[in-house]
């Protein structure tokens, strides 16, 4: 007989349970905010004037990889491996992989390929572990689930967004390198981001035990029959699928991340040249307002780790749809709010808003969705719903150079308040997201 436990109600999972399930993400908010914080800075070191073209490797890449390793995992079982735990692995490699060599590119076209590796590669670990939450966690547990995520990802982020400056104030590696190379200080973070990776995902892996699905005898039969063109079809034209709730968060989605690619990619540009007063990539200010953005990003990120831990009885209290609409509404302030600033310092203010909306985006729209995806496609959908992250991204990367060229005369500032008009939207666009799990209790 097959064995089962989704045929059963799922168990509750201790505190501890949920939380090496999560480690992983640790390691990969290493690669994330590494990236998000120096990608813009290798890039204009390296020459690059159309930051945000080069920018779309990251979201073309999620485009078409997650719900591809959605699908796959789906249907993979393994007594030894898992469902979900190989993927993990496989993209822990590669991206420790291109962390070490991404800061070592000599030209342009080096870093843009390899953003599209890194970006595959993380990719590849993070879907998995979306589902997995919906894999093992019961309903009344799915948002501790994914908080206990967003606290990792907060926590990774705000060291590794804290490394280059780290690396130069505690340990006196420079900042500054001739032109056209990188600072070591940024090669030195990339090297740690890299180890960091690799050791949290096999944490999990280690840690984790994953149950096969409901009818195994069924699965099997059902991927032998399955063709390699079903499966392209299935990968590709299931989106037009999607439960209603997933349509609803879509319009949310595109706004929220819209947002935050306009944030992304044009902080390190607005904050050295509205504040710092300077565009030269080899001066001493320049790099020191470039750092003063990892620092900023840290902040926002330490505040969404710590915030995570109250979404449960936030959500509790009020709704999950509500606690999403507050926290988007508060992070659209605190980017509006840059606009205002002329002391480095007080961006720390407007980076507890952000890091208010960060952790409500890492969480709250998984545990809606979740309740209303079928248990057998739970990884496919999880993937699927990266579509919704990726095209407001391209979207942001084919009009953002051009709209802050052309618009905002190339003042980067006005593009982080752009952003924060359309954070404020997303979160009142959340009235119309129909939530099962409230629903149904």
């Amino acid at each position: 007989m097959a064995q089962t436990i989704q045929a059963q109600a799922k168990p509750r999972l201790s505190f501890w349970q949920i939380w090496n399930m999560s480690f992983g993400f640790l390691g990969i908010q290493f690669g994330f905010a590494l990236q998000n914080a120096n990608v813009s800075r290798i890039f204009e070191t390296l020459g690059g004037t159309e930051i945000a073209l080069y920018w779309l490797a990251a979201p073309v890449t999620g485009l078409l990889v997650q719900p591809i390793i959605g699908y796959l995992s789906d249907r993979t079982w393994s007594p030894v491996f898992g469902r979900r735990k190989p993927f993990f692995m496989i993209g822990a490699l590669l991206a420790s992989l291109s962390l070490f060599i991404m800061p070592n590119s000599s030209v342009l076209w080096m870093a843009v390929g390899m953003l599209w590796i890194l970006d595959t590669s993380i990719n590849v670990s993070m879907e998995p572990f979306r589902a997995l939450v919906g894999d093992l966690l019961p309903s009344d547990q799915r948002t501790s689930g994914f908080a206990a995520q967003t606290f990792f990802i907060g926590v990774g982020a705000v060291v590794a967004s804290l490394l280059p400056w780290i690396f130069n104030n505690w340990v006196g590696i420079p900042n500054t390198a001739p032109a056209g190379e990188i600072p070591p200080s940024v090669k030195w973070s990339f090297y740690c981001g890299g180890v960091a990776f690799f050791l949290s995902v096999l944490w999990t892996v280690v840690k984790t035990k994953e149950y096969p699905p409901e009818d195994l005898e069924e699965f099997e039969r059902e991927n032998k029959q399955t063709t390699f063109w079903q499966g392209v079809s299935e990968t590709f034209f299931g989106i037009f699928k999607m439960p209603k709730t997933m349509l609803q968060l879509a319009f949310v989605q595109f706004f929220t991340w819209f947002a935050l690619f306009a944030m992304w990619i044009f902080t390190t540009p607005a904050i050295t040249s509205h504040i710092y007063g300077t565009s030269d990539t080899t001066s001493k200010l320049y790099n020191e307002g470039a750092d003063w953005v990892g620092v900023c990003f840290a902040v926002y990120n330490g505040i969404s780790a710590v915030f995570a831990l109250l979404l449960p009885t936030l959500a509790k209290k009020t709704s999950r749809r509500m606690t999403h609409l507050i926290c988007l509404v508060i992070g659209g302030i605190g980017l509006v709010s840059t606009y205002f600033i002329t002391d480095p310092k007080l961006l720390l203010v407007s980076m507890v808003g952000v890091g208010i909306a960060w952790a409500s985006i890492l969480s709250m729209p998984y545990a809606i969705l979740a309740g209303s995806l079928p248990a057998k496609r739970m990884g496919y959908y999880m993937g699927v719903f990266n579509f919704f992250i990726v095209i407001p991204q391209i979207v942001a990367g084919s009009l953002l150079d051009f709209i802050n060229k052309n618009i905002f005369d190339g003042q980067s500032i006005y593009t982080l308040v752009l952003g924060g008009c359309a954070m404020i939207l997303a979160g009142f666009m959340t009235l119309m997201v129909r939530d099962v799990d409230e629903t149904v209790a």
